[in-house]
């Protein structure tokens, strides 16, 4: 068991504890007063989306996915797991690189004044991941990671919000050593469409930085990201509307794009494209 399993493992049971723990104590002591329980509140969802961008970078080439999760939440307390389709082309041997990303997650969610916090740690796992990647990015290194993550939002007027959120990977994907994302992101409550399509533009600025210059790709030194030479950091943004159509279901259209230019890596083929698009993703929560 390798230590990023190990860490993942303990912030499951970390969780476990917390979720058996709560209803136990909510509402105070017994002896004060009869408590109500706090029940864990649950739900699912899944979609269907044109492409998956993840920081500005296809993870489909550029094609469709199936994406779903589920989550739990009890107080403040909140865990999940969140699955996707990806494509990241085949491996030296021709195999697929990667066709599942799966992503284990969870922390605490409160507010001070008017402002919400999240805290919390996402694993990204790979479940089928090939390990022969002399092309692409480091041969014979893992895949899976993890990350720290602290956010912060509040209502700036009614209907919108700002905020902002920090991760944090001591060794990224790859184990190409410690990586900083930066997010600032806005969101608009727009009216009602004929009664009952809620519509919410939204916007996202990221920036992403590797402490690490260079790394060494097929053999020549190439940024982190493929993002040209000698270069280890990029910015990606997207803005976009969802329509929340009743209750469960929604559709989001959303443009992306990164400030990579030239000749990048990213910028020569669907895999990994860095370039301007606008995706799709009908989504149905439950």
């Amino acid at each position: 068991m390798n230590a990023l399993q190990r860490i993942a493992g303990g912030a499951a049971t970390a969780f476990a504890v917390f979720a058996l723990a709560a209803p136990a104590f909510a509402g105070g002591s017994l002896k004060d007063k009869p408590a109500e329980p706090r029940r864990c509140t649950f739900s699912a969802n899944v979609g269907l989306t044109t492409d998956y961008v993840f920081r500005g970078m296809s993870q489909t080439q550029e094609s469709p996915a199936i994406q779903g999760g589920f989550d739990a939440t009890c107080g403040m307390f909140y865990a999940g797991v969140w699955a996707s389709s990806l494509d990241w082309g085949p491996d030296d041997n021709g195999q697929t690189a990667a066709s599942i990303e799966m992503d284990l997650y969870a922390g605490i969610k409160f507010t001070t004044g008017k402002i919400a916090w999240d805290a919390g740690v996402i694993y990204y796992t790979y479940p089928n991941s090939s390990n022969a990647l002399a092309t692409f990015p480091l041969p014979g290194r893992e895949a899976n990671y993890f990350e720290l993550k602290l956010g912060a939002s509040a209502e700036v007027w009614k209907g919108g919000t700002l905020g902002g959120t920090v991760y944090y990977s001591p060794d990224y994907q790859y184990e190409t050593g410690a990586v900083w994302t930066l997010e600032g992101t806005f969101s608009q409550t727009l009216p009602v469409l004929f009664g009952r399509i809620t519509p919410t533009f939204s916007a996202l600025v990221g920036y992403q930085v590797s402490d690490d210059d260079k790394v060494l790709y097929n053999n020549n030194v190439l940024g982190l990201f493929g993002t040209g030479v000698n270069d280890h950091a990029y910015l990606y943004w997207n803005a976009g509307v969802t329509f929340a159509l009743d209750k469960n279901w929604s559709v989001d259209v959303r443009y992306w794009d990164t400030n990579i230019s030239g000749a990048s890596t990213c910028n020569q083929g669907t895999l990994f494209s860095c370039d301007e698009r606008v995706t799709g993703t009908l989504k149905f929560t439950y």
